[in-house]
């Protein structure tokens, strides 16, 4: 999980890569999930609430711009 001050020191073009990346991980970790291999189901939670930090910083910086 990275720190919301480090998020905020991203440019928008890092965060959105990093948006990108936290989607497909959370893509592989859905489908662990449904074929039961998933042993931590926190990792879930924490990747939806890294991909929502993202989303508001760059909606942050987009409506400042």
């Amino acid at each position: 999980m990275v720190k919301t001050k480090d998020l905020r020191a991203m440019t928008i073009d890092e965060l959105e890569t990093k948006l990108v990346q936290n989607k497909k991980e959370q893509f592989n970790l859905r489908v662990q999930q449904s074929t039961g291999q998933l042993s931590n189901t926190a990792q879930v939670r924490k990747v939806r609430r890294e991909i929502a930090q993202i989303n508001t910083l760059i909606a942050e910086r987009k409506k400042n711009s």
